[in-house]
């Protein structure tokens, strides 16, 4: 018995090792590939239309030739990238098109190389508060996050513009959103950042007013300038506190419909905010909470497929947010349960639960008041 068990421990000892060895080399390889996607290099070699040696794409991107070669080492030896030999001997650079589907920007709604981008941004933005934050329990304020953030912001508009019109409206309350849009309604978009959702909302339906409403000043000063220059006359930007709303006299029961993009896991006091909303909302009212797809508790997410990636991105930025001014602190993976549990306690009595078309990352609640 004592040998088998010896046996068996030394097999979990082996396989636990060759964990750590990818570990290590896809930690290594997330960072390689997060400075190849910012730099152009996955474009540059998906629209190669033969393999091609480290000059000749150095040339392409601009780039200095020695980088480009250490670079394509990396990706080489982790298979994203496929070498050949050319007719003089030089070594020549292949990225398989089925690679280029999930890695250049041609992806579209597919394109996974982009998020390659945030742990490397993560750190460079918060990893020694982070770090402090585990000995004190503090949180780190917003301000240590402009670069995630902008890069966060990037990517939410680029979803926004290609899915929000035209695929996720059409979809909620079975079209009657857009109807009512197309009629005159009045729309708030809670945490609009620099309010790329709203002015897509605005342009398409003119007959409604949109209100965007962030605790980000310099956001709201872009946001106001986009919409200028668009010549909107239909939306306007207010800055205030998610948590307070509840007590915002001028804003009480002023909306047909709220929406609310990733916003609510990253407050402080998200029940407050939820109970904001809700006051928000004529009678009759409708709010979508757009956020992300788990289950509340580690051991209902051990199986999630990306579960190590969101822990870390919220590890890093959602939960020390969350934590500011003793906060809740939530995090990204507060997850299905805990989502409907404080929507009720908002005062949502019927919540509504939906996959979204094109976004495996989120869940739509739906609620009204």
């Amino acid at each position: 018995m004592e040998k088998a068990q010896a046996l068996r421990d030394d097999e979990k000892g082996r396989r636990f090792a060759a964990k750590m060895t990818d570990v290590l080399n896809y930690g290594a390889l997330n960072l390689a590939m997060g400075i190849g996607y910012r730099l152009g290099l996955f474009d540059c070699l998906d629209a190669l239309e033969s393999p091609a040696a480290t000059e000749a794409i150095a040339g392409q991107t601009g780039l200095a030739d020695r980088y480009v070669n250490e670079w394509l080492g990396v990706m080489v030896a982790a298979g994203v990238v496929e070498i050949s030999g050319g007719t003089e001997g030089e070594v020549l650079y292949w990225l398989p098109p089925e690679h280029g589907d999930l890695l250049a920007r041609r992806a579209g709604s597919a394109n996974l190389g982009v998020y390659t981008q945030e742990i490397p941004l993560l750190i460079q933005c918060a990893l020694e508060a982070v770090v402090k934050g585990f000995r004190t329990g503090e949180g780190v304020p917003y301000a240590n996050y402009p670069r995630f953030q902008r890069f966060m912001g990037e990517l939410a508009d680029a979803k926004h513009q290609k899915v929000l019109v035209d695929r996720f409206l059409p979809a909620v309350d079975q079209g009657g959103i857009v109807r009512g849009m197309a009629s005159g309604m009045r729309v708030c978009d809670l945490g609009c950042a620099e309010g790329m959702a709203l002015i897509l909302m605005a342009e398409a339906f003119p007959r409604s007013e949109f209100t965007g409403i962030d605790i980000s000043a310099e956001a709201l000063d872009k946001a106001r300038a986009a919409a200028a220059r668009r010549g909107l006359a239909n939306i306007r930007f207010l800055c205030r506190d998610a948590a307070e709303l509840v007590r915002a006299a001028d804003l009480n029961a002023s909306f047909d419909y709220v929406t609310a993009f990733d916003a609510i896991h990253d407050q402080n006091r998200p029940l407050d905010a939820l109970q904001g909303v809700y006051a928000l909302l004529k009678p009759g009212g409708a709010f979508s909470m757009v956020d992300i797809a788990a289950g509340s508790g580690i051991e209902v997410n051990r199986d999630h497929p990306m579960g190590p990636f969101l822990y870390t991105v919220s590890l890093m930025h959602c939960l020390p947010v969350g934590l500011i001014d003793g906060g809740m602190g939530l995090g990204m993976m507060w997850g299905r349960e805990k989502a409907l549990e404080l929507l009720r306690a908002a005062g949502f009595e019927n919540v509504e639960v939906a996959p979204i078309p094109e976004d495996a990352f989120n869940l739509h609640y739906f609620c009204r008041k």
